[in-house]
């Protein structure tokens, strides 16, 4: 198996305010829809949002758990005040800021998001990762 990662699917309870609380909240472009499922193209990897109850039942789960699932979504900024005005769109957008933005003990700075169906999103600025042009993340920062 490479290693990477293609698609990340989000369960989400309502397909079309989901696909708003990502266009129009957070600014991002819808790349391709489909009765059950939009997805929108990152750098890289795909991202995709399908009904909760129908990706449980693909994936042969019950559909309610018991809270946290052990899964947390990062986007990484470029600095300290993008993480704030990130978080700022966010909750404008209807998120619920579950952790505000602060120093931490890594020596970055991060806050979390919980989107509109409850999943978790670290915006953080790590000043020892690399982010190039694309916002693509590098663990190995270049000579300067």
């Amino acid at each position: 198996m490479d290693q990477r990662l293609s698609v990340v699917t989000l369960g989400v309870a309502n397909l079309d305010r989901s696909q708003r609380f990502y266009e129009t909240g957070l600014g991002w472009t819808v790349g391709s829809t489909e009765e059950q499922i939009r997805f929108f193209q990152l750098n890289g990897v795909i991202f995709a949002l399908y009904p909760w109850e129908a990706l449980a039942e693909d994936a042969g789960l019950p559909a309610r758990g018991s809270g946290f699932s052990g899964v947390t979504l990062a986007y990484c900024a470029r600095s300290r005040t993008e993480v704030e005005d990130i978080l700022k769109r966010a909750e404008q957008a209807g998120a619920r800021i579950v952790k505000p933005a602060q120093e931490v003990f890594w020596g970055g700075y991060s806050g979390y998001f919980a989107d509109l169906d409850g999943h978790l999103w670290e915006v953080a600025h790590n000043p020892f990762w690399h982010l190039d042009a694309k916002g693509n993340v590098s663990l190995e920062v270049p000579d300067a």
